[in-house]
Parts: C-alpha cells; sequence; structure tokens
C-alpha cells in the first residue's frame, strides 16, 4: 500500500520544467524489430486457420525490409536544419522475439526468445536489414533507443498458456504462422510492465520483474548496437516509478512518454529527463492526418517554449504485405518541406541531445557544439501558457 501512494504522490509533487527559446524537433518511434504478420505466406497460414486479417491496420504489420530503412534513410537525407543538420529518427527498439522454433518443439507450451543479436526467428527472412539499421545510425538519421525485451506481458501470456482456453488456443495459431500477436485483437496480452487482468492498483509487474526484464533488453541491446541505450520508451507508455528506477541503473538518461497535455521536458528522482510527445504522424493509421493539422500541433509546442515530439510508429513504414510507406514518406516530405519552411531558425534533435541540452547548454552537431536558449521553472501538469 505504501509503495502504491508513494507511486500516486510522485506524480503531484511541484516540477521544475525546462523551457527553449527556438524551435526543436524530435520524432520517437516505437516497434522496431519487432516481427508481426510473416508476411504473404503468415497472412495465408493465418487465413487458413480461421483468422480474417484485414479489418485494422496492425492485421498488417508485419516488419519492416532493408529497402523500407532505406527509402527512409534517403528522405531524411534531403532536408536540413539551420545547422545543416538531417533530421534524426529516435528508433525504439524491442530486443527479442519468440524463438518459434523452440517453442514448436516445446508444442507452444512454453514461451522462448531469440534476442535480436541472435537474429530474426527462424521463417523470417530480412536481408540486410540490421545492417541497414546500423547505417542509418553511422549516418546520423537514426538514433537507437530501448523499447523493451517483449512489447507484450510475460506473466499475462503464461497465464493464458495454462488455462487451456480459446485465448491460449489463438495464441497457438499464431505463433504456428510465425507471428507473436496482433494486439487490438487480443489486449489481454498487455504491454511488458503492465498487466491487465491484474487489480487497477496493481497491474504493474513487481520492481525485481521490470528490473529482470530491462537488465535483458539493455544487454541485446549493447550487444546488438555496440552501446548502451540513452533513451528508453515503455511498451504501451505503460511506465512507472520501479520502471525509471531501473532504466536509470542501467544507464538509461531518458524517460519517454505519451501524448497528453502539452508538459515541458522535466528531471525527476532518478535523474532521468521526461519527454513528452506532442503529435501522432500515423499515415498508417489515420488516413484523416494532414500536414496543415500536423503543423498546427508543432506550432503550439513552439509557442510554449516546449520541443515538438513527433510519434511516428515503424508500421508506418512496412510495404511487404500492405504497402504504408509510399504514403508515409510522401507526408513525411511535405511536413519537413513545411517546417523547414517555415522555420528556418528550427533545429531537428534526437533524445540526447535535450538530455545534454539540458545539462551544459548545448548540444553536438557535426561534431561542433550548438548552443540554444534555455529557462528553468516550475509548472503544473496542462498549464503551461504560450510565451
Amino acid at each position: 500500500m505504501a509503495h502504491r501512494l508513494w507511486q500516486r504522490a510522485r506524480t503531484l509533487l511541484p516540477r521544475h520544467g525546462f523551457f527553449f527559446d527556438r524551435p526543436l524537433v524530435l520524432f520517437q518511434s516505437d516497434d522496431w524489430g519487432r516481427v508481426g504478420l510473416r508476411d504473404h505466406e503468415g497472412l495465408e497460414e493465418l487465413q487458413a486457420a480461421g483468422l480474417s486479417l484485414g479489418e485494422k491496420p496492425y492485421d498488417f504489420y508485419t516488419l519492416e525490409t532493408a529497402e523500407d530503412v532505406a527509402a527512409l534513410s534517403q528522405l531524411l537525407k534531403r532536408h536540413r536544419d539551420a545547422s545543416g543538420r538531417t533530421p534524426c529518427l529516435g528508433m525504439n527498439f524491442l530486443t527479442g522475439n519468440l524463438d518459434f522454433r523452440k517453442m514448436a518443439d516445446a508444442a507452444f507450451r512454453e514461451v522462448l526468445w531469440r534476442s535480436l543479436p541472435d537474429g530474426l526467428p527462424d521463417g523470417w527472412l530480412r536481408p540486410r536489414l540490421f545492417e541497414a539499421y546500423r547505417e542509418g545510425v553511422e549516418e546520423g538519421v537514426f538514433w537507437p533507443a530501448l523499447h523493451g525485451l517483449s512489447h507484450f506481458c510475460l506473466p499475462a501470456v503464461e497465464r493464458q498458456l495454462l488455462a487451456e482456453t480459446e485465448r491460449s488456443a489463438l495464441l497457438r495459431s499464431l505463433w504456428k504462422a510465425g507471428t507473436p500477436y496482433i494486439h487490438w485483437r487480443m489486449p489481454w496480452v498487455g504491454y511488458e510492465y503492465w498487466d491487465p487482468s491484474q487489480a487497477q492498483d496493481e497491474r504493474f509487474l513487481s520492481e525485481e520483474l521490470q528490473a529482470n526484464a530491462i537488465g535483458a533488453a539493455v544487454g541485446y541491446f549493447a550487444k546488438f548496437f555496440s552501446t548502451l541505450p540513452r533513451s528508453a520508451c515503455a511498451p504501451g507508455y505503460r511506465a512507472n516509478a520501479d520502471t525509471h528506477k531501473a532504466w536509470a541503473h542501467f544507464g538509461v538518461h531518458v524517460a519517454q512518454n505519451g501524448i497528453g497535455t502539452l508538459t515541458p521536458p522535466h528531471l525527476d528522482e532518478f535523474g532521468l529527463l521526461h519527454l513528452y510527445r506532442t503529435l501522432d504522424f500515423e499515415p498508417a493509421l489515420s488516413q484523416d492526418l494532414t500536414v496543415e493539422r500536423s503543423m498546427h500541433a508543432v506550432e503550439d509546442s513552439f509557442a510554449r517554449g516546449v520541443p515538438a515530439i513527433v510519434s511516428i510508429h515503424s508500421i508506418n513504414f512496412h510495404s511487404s504485405v500492405k504497402d504504408f510507406r509510399s504514403r508515409t514518406l510522401e507526408l513525411l516530405d511535405e511536413f519537413l518541406t513545411a517546417l523547414e519552411a517555415k522555420h528556418p531558425d528550427l533545429l531537428y534533435l534526437h533524445d540526447g541531445d535535450v538530455y545534454d541540452l539540458v545539462q551544459t547548454g548545448c548540444y553536438m552537431a557535426d561534431s561542433k557544439p550548438v548552443a540554444v536558449g534555455m529557462t528553468k521553472r516550475s509548472f503544473a501538469r496542462g498549464t503551461v501558457a504560450k510565451s
């Protein structure tokens, strides 16, 4: 009880936020490295098993290809901010996938992992995908960050396997086809650190379970990218103080948060810098998305002195089953062009740059320091006024 009360109280503590004197734009993107529908072969297997796919976009979530990643990289390279730097996509990686072959050998009665450094699960073919990730990081158009080990809650899934119900049958049908889950069809799988089947105050996993999962994910991330993650975003944005404590323990400096009220960057008791997304830019999920409305949201952030942080999930760049990529790149190109035309003084940053700004007043771009004017003042959530 005392632990839960502390969790609630920390959200009510007074905060001091950081406000900036010029337009800053960041891009945060979730779900990289996570397999979904195993292309057309997986689609046919699931249809044969009785699943009618196509009702919602996430039925066609697959996994990006090297060509998808290269097309995104090329688009970003065509744009520049006031310092001459390209936009940089913060890519939040899941560092584990289900090992479907080993699970099949065990009659799909237990969950077994294959780490991203060890490759994709059997049956998944993505030539040069990992090289494409690393090339984009080397060229400065991608910046890797941590999403987790798995997107779903392991205890929640293990509980359903033991229950031997329609839910466990659905899991096994998906796994036989090389697909881990389709969240909108089965929200009971939860999110990595959050179990929806528990009582409302007990849905977050214990501090120990969270720390173990985060430690494993960080280890795989370090093996894959040869560096520790500096930023993290919890699956489903479900994070609490135990999550933040574990992130800080494993070297993470920035905690990403979902869209809500306009909230400035601020530090917590663990030294984590909290960043809040301000715009959903998801062409794959919204046929109504327009550059004009997106610009209005960005202008609102700039007027309040907070960074415009754009959320754009990896599904938007997929093309192997359904071509989400073409429309996304077209709209993203228009959006970046509009931003640069209206705000010639704008700067493209990633999460680590904002952390450096808060700590030192500048960040490095092309080996040169870039200073940004910054003020620190108290704020109440949801009441950040325009400058």
